[in-house]
């Protein structure tokens, strides 16, 4: 339990970094004196940086061994933490939250490994929903954190609150965490060729995903060159670990099927919790008028449904087919997609409230099966190496979440603003009656002008959160593709890419 506590401080505390500073941003732009487009990189650059050290993990983790890892990851993310909070201007800022993702980034996907490892396979069930906690909980939570700071104190305490914790967390590890045994230093120095690769390819990808739509995509030649060169920087790395017998990132745990589908999954439930985090608080924001705080407050009753139904869902992992707790989990975060599409923009929060429900018992059921059932034929000699690549591909599969929504929505509100203005003529009776009634001709016409615009957003939102809910119930058929039997794993399973 100790172990425990220690991994999940750390981790809870990257894990709403991630998304606690997407509200501040307005604020931290007008204290620094910078643009919409320059203060949008304290977010991006801490995305950025994680996702250069994910699949780093396994690799860094036998270098300096697990405890050392750990220990440093948290004091790198505490003290660009510090130094994140006494920023004096935008580039001081985003230089600082770099180095805390590259600390950030590996905070999560040990924990996973950790705790993966300190319970026996009839227990996993259990460690994950403890991870899942943080995992799932964390991203929601950091809104509502983050617009009650802002709203009540100022932006730099958002940073400085990690530093107590991050140094409870430091010498809890130093105290509580052992490097086991099977871990070994790797066979060779690292492959500076393919680490290049591997950097140029995966920050690419997560550039084009995050600034694609901003940037207008293909038409952009920046996006399209870096979409050029990720692509094959990618390819290049992949065929090289997968010859080198001796690779810094160990690709062949994918050979394991439950590991492939449950990454295939991961990718999907990714899609879902980042997208949907995403345009979830642009939606109560620019359509339903709320502001941080009572963002934050919509977006809870998803948390704590989340928060209920980990410890539900460990049990039940133990004891049922895996398919078929993950075939429910994506079924009912379907079901709560649905109902999302249906709000217009009178809603208030008791309309949110149930769908929020769905989501977010749902995620219970979806996260803790499908991690067990995706590792539990990893070996732990293996474990780090595979638990940074699952993060990966969930954060990526986010990113794409993320992208492809931002596109939906914003050519759908498109489409739908031009059909409904081209219905605001003075031969629509309800037209000619509004603006007869109307004492100022000009105030009127704005008026219609805004109707017009809020009512294509909302069905716009409508149209992105229904995509989402048949995304989802699509997704159900993967679960095919995993093994049947429970999600423990053991010692049979862990054969199987050994």
């Amino acid at each position: 339990m100790l172990v425990t506590a220690t991994v999940m401080l750390g981790m809870i505390m990257a894990i709403i970094d991630t998304s606690i500073v997407n509200v501040a941003l307005p604020n931290m732009a007008g204290n620094l004196g910078a643009a919409t487009d320059e203060i949008s990189w304290v977010a991006t650059g801490y995305i950025l940086a994680n996702v250069i050290i994910m699949p780093l993990n396994g690799w860094l983790t036998a270098l300096l061994g697990r405890k050392k890892f750990y220990a440093g990851s948290l004091a790198i993310f505490t003290i660009a933490s510090l130094l994140c909070g006494t920023a004096h201007t935008v580039i001081e800022l985003i230089v600082w939250r770099v180095i805390q993702g590259l600390g950030g980034g590996a905070l999560q996907p040990t924990a996973q490994a950790i705790l993966f490892e300190s319970y026996p396979p009839e227990k996993r069930g259990q460690a994950m929903a403890i991870f899942g906690l943080g995992a799932m909980v964390g991203p929601a939570i950091g809104p509502t954190l983050g617009g009650w700071i802002v709203d009540n104190f100022s932006w730099p305490l958002i940073f400085f609150i990690n530093v107590p914790i991050g140094i409870v967390a430091f010498l809890m590890t130093m105290a509580f965490l052992r490097d086991p045994d099977y871990i070994r230093k790797p066979e060779r120095g690292i492959d500076f060729i393919g680490l290049s690769a591997m950097t140029i390819g995966v920050v690419g990808l997560q550039y084009v995903l995050e600034r694609g739509q901003h940037d207008d995509w293909f038409d952009s030649p920046s996006i399209l060159t870096l979409t050029i060169v990720g692509l094959t920087a990618l390819i290049f790395f992949i065929v090289r670990e997968v010859r080198d017998p001796h690779p810094f990132v160990d690709l062949r745990v994918f050979k394991s099927r439950a590991f492939a589908a449950g990454n295939l999954i991961g990718v999907v439930s990714g899609f879902g919790l980042y997208g949907l985090n995403l345009i979830l608080p642009l939606f109560f924001q620019n359509v339903l008028g709320f502001n941080a705080w009572q963002t934050g407050v919509a977006l809870l009753p998803g948390a704590i449904a989340t928060a209920i139904s980990m410890p539900i869902a460990g049990r039940v992992t133990a004891l049922v087919d895996a398919r078929i707790s993950i075939a429910f989990g994506l079924g009912l975060f379907a079901v709560g997609s649905w109902l999302m599409g249906g709000l217009d923009q009178t809603a208030g929060f008791w309309d949110i409230f149930w769908p929020r429900v769905y989501q977010g018992f749902a995620l219970g059921f979806l996260f803790v099966p499908l991690t067990t059932a995706t590792l539990g034929g990893i070996p732990n000699s293996k474990m780090a190496n595979a638990t940074g690549l699952y993060t990966l591909l969930r954060q990526l599969g986010g990113s794409l979440g993320i992208a492809i929504l931002e596109v939906l929505i914003e050519r759908r509100q498109d489409s739908v603003q031009q059909s409904l203005a081209a219905g605001v003529t003075m031969s629509n009776p309800a037209v000619q009656n509004f603006m007869q009634s109307a004492t100022d001709k000009s105030h009127a016409l704005l008026q219609l002008a805004q109707q017009v615009e809020i009512n294509a957003a909302t069905l716009a939102y409508d149209y992105a959160f229904r995509f989402c809910g048949i995304l989802f119930a699509l997704s159900i058929l993967t679960v095919f593709l995993l093994n049947k039997g429970k999600a423990a794993g053991g010692p049979a399973a862990a054969a199987v890419v050994d």
